[in-house]
């Protein structure tokens, strides 16, 4: 049977299932006699190894058997868990990983048998002298063969409704042969929905099943024990509708008999007579029975509301959604432009009227297109613990994780590269940020030292804080370091601020390791994180106090498609600056700019706030400079960029607008002031401005 097409929901599953055992594990390693934990992690390995077994990844459903093993032995109190068994446990996930992202690139497990591993697992088995246990269950099964007799033939077991019985009689009139299948499923079989679902398929390529029971919405959702029911209308034998059901995998048995219309329409009556039979032993049973067998095929009618309320969406689907979404915008803006352009006169009141009304439609378009993108950046941060863990014990220094905002939704663009640049963070944080333990005890720290990752929303942005405290950035270091590269001379290190030392940081192939590792020191790590995340509309900050720790504050665009901006005018030119970054607009008069250390500036509300004349940073070219310079007062839009505020002066101020945020292409993306442009309702490109590159 070809399972390829259940290649992608294997992949995501697993990938679940990897995760939650990683958690578990790493929950075990605190509390190693929690059991919840523990029949957790059996559940986990169960089900990884029936899903394994389902694809056909034999060497993966070895691994998790074994896996599972030790955990049934662990549950029954035969074998302790210990250091040395966490540490064979993550190998084992280490190995599955491995096996998920050969399936991911070539649909099939690889070759790699793992068997040190599977070594380590069977050992612990008969450390504990769990081995013989642990046969138990081969010795049994012969026990499991009379059960061929209890095969029951269940398939009249319920009441058929009028349509049920005319959908026999046309099968019939059409000279085809029905018959009814009981079809019992294996009981350690984990999927039973999936196993249905290939037995309908398997029947139906030699004739079609008119009835279900329970119905096929119960079976889809898994509302059944271990049998089901169906009636077919065929012209193949009952040997071959047999024979296609039970040549599906972890299908015990299927049983069955040729039928007519007729034994519907007495079987329903037998059904309605049947409580008269009731004996004081089973008087509960036929109610139970009759109410669940009365589901037949009407139950999706009732059943609707307890469905499934997710669905699983290719990313690509999304993408195309947005685009369309986007061009949708464009097209808007453009009506909106020329209704501007007609002026109030010119246009009737029901015309503005469907204007506005097309304009709340695509806000509330982009906003839900913009809600099924977004997701928690949990799905990144998950592995992080692992990680810490893992460097704990490579780097002999005693450290833990904390971490707060995993529900912190952003667009599944972002999330999908932000894994790498935080991941470069943490590691940074353990490799250099914290001290050795012997250290920070001398210094009164706590031994322990504590790494964390907060994310939070602040806007149109998500903040991602990392860090540590730890050693914090020696400055002095970094600037000797600097002026040894050349960098920098010494009399111009001098008078260097703090933020421009640890710039430095941030440059390709600097580092400050003093020697080179798995985890550092090859100059590929900060230059990295800075490109990754200027590349997704972000930026870094950093601030550290020596002693103390370090934090690098990470901030991100919630969206890289559709924007809110203000609209201004430089000249003739016109630009967008994210509504995100705005603090707030001012008229403030030429008289009250001051300098301080020759740069403009202006005092507003007792914070003084440097002004970036964009005309200059852009190259404008003035028609009359002078009117210029003899302006009284100037138009400056207050940005804001974490801590820091800039007042960017402007000339005119055009409102507000919804924007769609075009590429630039790779041939002029080398300015990183200019984040991108999008296309306005005339057909003009406006340029749109990184207000965090500014400041």
């Amino acid at each position: 049977m070809d399972v390829s097409q259940y290649l992608e929901i294997f992949i995501d599953e697993t990938s679940e299932h990897i995760q939650s055992l990683n958690d578990c594990i790493m929950n075990l390693e605190q509390e190693p006699d929690n059991k919840d934990t523990i029949n957790e992690i059996f559940r986990a390995a169960h089900s990884l190894k029936g899903m394994a077994g389902t694809m056909g990844f034999k060497r993966m459903q070895h691994l998790t058997h074994d896996m599972e093993n030790v955990f049934s032995e662990v549950r029954n109190d035969k074998v302790k868990v210990n250091g040395e068994m966490i540490d064979v446990l993550f190998q084992c996930l280490d190995a599955i990983e491995g096996y998920l992202e050969t399936i991911k690139s070539t649909s099939d497990e690889g070759t790699e048998e793992h068997e040190d591993i599977i070594t380590k697992l069977n050992e612990m088995l008969n450390g504990g002298g769990a081995a013989a246990p642990a046969e138990a269950p081969k010795a049994e099964a012969p026990a499991e063969a009379p059960k061929a007799a209890a095969y029951e033939e269940k398939f009249l077991d319920a009441e058929f409704n009028d349509s049920d019985k005319q959908a026999v009689k046309d099968k019939e009139k059409e000279g085809l042969k029905i018959y009814g299948v009981t079809v019992y499923v294996d009981q350690k079989c984990l999927l039973k929905s999936a196993r249905a679902f290939l037995v309908f398929k398997a029947i139906e390529e030699i004739g079609s099943i008119v009835y279900y029971n329970p119905s096929s919405q119960d079976i889809e959702d898994e509302k059944f024990d271990f049998d089901f029911n169906i009636i077919v209308a065929t012209d193949h034998s009952l040997e071959d509708v047999l024979n296609a059901a039970k040549g599906v995998l972890e299908i015990e048995n299927a049983v069955g008999r040729e039928i007519s219309s007729a034994e519907l329409e007495n079987e329903a009556g037998n059904d309605v007579a049947a409580p008269a039979e009731v004996t004081e032993e089973t008087k509960n049973v036929p109610q139970v029975k009759t109410q669940a067998a009365s589901t037949g095929n009407k139950a999706p009618a009732n059943k609707q509301a307890v469905t499934s309320r997710t669905v699983r969406v290719d990313i690509e689907k999304l993408d195309t959604l947005m685009n369309q979404v986007s061009e949708l915008i464009i097209a808007k803006n453009s009506l909106v432009s020329i209704s501007s352009a007609e002026g109030a006169g010119g246009q009737s009141a029901s015309f503005t009227e469907q204007i506005e009304y097309l304009e709340r439609i695509t806000t509330m378009l982009h906003e839900s297109v913009m809600k099924a993108r977004m997701v928690p950046i949990e799905s990144v941060v998950n592995k992080f613990p692992r990680m810490i863990r893992d460097l704990s014990k490579t780097l002999n220094k005693k450290m833990e994780l904390v971490m707060s905002g995993e529900d912190t939704e952003l667009d599944r663009t972002v999330v999908d590269q932000i894994g790498d640049p935080l991941q470069h963070l943490l590691r940074n944080s353990a490799d250099h940020g914290l001290e050795s333990d012997e250290l920070r005890i001398k210094r009164g720290k706590p031994e322990v030292g504590k790494i964390f990752l907060n994310a939070y929303q602040e806007g149109n942005n998500v903040v991602i804080e990392v860090g540590d405290d730890g050693n914090g950035i020696d400055t002095q270091q970094v600037k000797q370091k600097a002026i040894e590269r050349g960098l920098v001379s010494a009399d111009q290190a001098e008078t260097l601020s703090q933020k421009e030392i640890i710039d430095f940081l941030f440059m390709p192939g600097f580092s400050m390791a003093k020697k080179v590792s798995d985890i550092s020191g090859r100059g590929v790590g900060l230059d990295v994180v800075k490109s990754n995340i200027e590349a997704l509309g972000g930026d870094v900050e950093v601030k550290s106090n020596l002693g103390e720790g370090s934090k690098f504050i990470v901030r991100l665009p919630l969206t890289l498609a559709i924007i809110q901006a203000l609209m201004v005018e430089i000249e003739d030119e016109k630009y967008a600056i994210a509504l995100g970054s705005i603090q707030n607009i001012e008229d403030i008069p030429a008289s009250d700019v001051k300098y301080v250390q020759a740069k403009e500036v202006i005092t507003l509300r007792g914070s003084v706030i440097p002004l970036i004349r964009l005309d200059k940073m852009l190259d404008v070219e003035r028609k009359d400079p002078e009117a210029e310079e003899k302006k009284t007062n100037l138009t400056v839009v207050i940005v804001k960029k974490g801590d820091n505020f800039a007042g960017l002066v402007v000339d005119r101020l055009m409102g507000q607008q919804e924007i769609v945020i075009k590429s630039l292409g790779k041939y002029i993306n080398n300015n990183k002031m200019i984040s991108g442009a999008t296309i306005l309702g005339d057909g003009e490109v406006a340029l749109i401005l990184d207000a965090n590159t500014l400041i």
